[in-house]
């Protein structure tokens, strides 16, 4: 009977859809909570283990206690073995490190663990290759190469490993950025090791990339195109981070907030760096648009460090007011490989499904693939 470890940081991902683009740190998740953030981490493992519930008497589950795995197990169905001790309510990456020490004492075949990048670099700190790893992905920012693109898709791969029908693995990169340079616009992003993880190009994404300084005058195609689309009047639109998107900002000399979302309204910045409840006050009954950019080589649209774009907003703005821009260096990077949504929520990761019309430049499109 093969074993799963299963490692759960509960509070992976509650910076998100507040907009605090994070969760490491005792001060953050105060903020967090104030803010009204809820876990993310607890529903989104379950997702991920439904997949092993039908082989739950061909497979052993060792987990930690309480909200750092029980719970979600048994939430999934499962009936786990518990080890060791944590203090609920009050969990720490030294919980995660001390738990991830133990599956390996345990010699579990393959351990899950749910987190963001700072969850990754304890896993690795605390086995770094000594045994098989897969990320679930849980948190704000994930730019490290041993996460699964969605829940559901760790269940599939961690279901096919243990059923041997994946055989390889290889090293992943472990990556995380400075949490206080990127809340001021520094991505500043930093190798930390690699975690040994089932090799299935499908289901398990790329290390984030970014562009390059040779597309800057395609980036200034895609902007006023973006921009001439705010000639209609009296609609907000919702900017998302990143660089490509920082160029339609420059180009309307409005400051921007380079790694969170801000609000135009007929072309003037109303809202800066805002969360979830504030997009959704600003836009209830509003004509709205969204304009989002891809993730290099991971494919993201939704689901990676603009969790505050959130299911509620999407549905509230309307898919078909989605505005996707991307250079074409970066689809080509993709390989083939679809465009990607991780919203939390199934049903909408669904609906965005099918092709999306993509501003690759200056009255310049392309038709592409997205999947979840």
């Amino acid at each position: 009977m093969k074993k799963v470890g299963i490692i759960v940081n509960p509070v992976a991902g509650m910076g998100g859809r507040v907009g605090l683009k994070g969760s490491d740190g005792v001060e953050i998740l105060r903020m967090a909570r104030k803010l009204g953030a809820e876990p993310e981490s607890p529903k989104r493992t379950v997702d991920a283990l439904k997949s092993l519930a039908t082989f739950k008497d061909q497979l052993e589950f060792i987990t930690y206690p309480h909200e750092m795995g029980e719970d979600e197990c048994r939430a999934a169905g499962l009936s786990p073995r518990v080890i060791g001790s944590i203090q609920s309510g009050e969990t720490t990456a030294e919980d995660t490190e001390k738990a991830a020490q133990l599956m390996l004492a345990e010699n579990v075949d393959l351990l899950l663990f749910a987190g963001g990048d700072g969850t990754a670099r304890n896993i690795c700190h605390a086995v770094k290759q000594k045994m098989l790893t897969l990320g679930i992905p849980t948190g704000v920012k994930i730019h490290s190469a041993v996460y699964a693109t969605t829940p559901g898709n760790a269940g599939e791969v961690a279901l096919m490993t243990l059923e041997g029908r994946i055989k390889d693995d290889h090293l992943a990169e472990v990556m995380d950025i400075d949490e206080a340079a990127f809340r001021n616009g520094i991505v500043s992003a930093k190798l930390y090791g690699f975690l040994r993880v089932p090799t299935e190009s499908r289901f398990v994404q790329n290390a984030k990339s970014g562009g390059i300084a040779s597309e800057k005058e395609v980036l200034q195609g895609i902007a006023m195109s973006v921009i001439e689309a705010m000639t209609a009047k009296d609609v907000y639109f919702i900017i998302g981070p990143g660089t490509t998107t920082r160029t339609i900002m420059e180009n309307l000399r409005l400051e921007n907030t380079l790694l969170g979302v801000d609000v135009l309204y007929n072309k003037q910045l109303v809202a800066q760096d805002v969360n979830e409840a504030q997009l959704l006050e600003i836009i209830k009954g509003k004509k709205a648009r969204i304009v989002v950019t891809v993730i290099g080589r991971q494919g993201y649209l939704f689901g990676r460090g603009n969790q505050q774009i959130s299911p509620r907003v999407i549905r509230e703005v309307g898919k078909e007011h989605i505005i996707v821009i991307a250079t074409k260096e970066k689809l080509i990077a993709l390989q083939g490989r679809p465009l990607l949504v991780d919203t939390g929520d199934e049903e909408l990761d669904k609906e965005l499904q099918g092709y999306v019309k993509v501003t690759t430049g200056y009255a310049d499109y392309t038709m592409y693939k997205v999947g979840y």
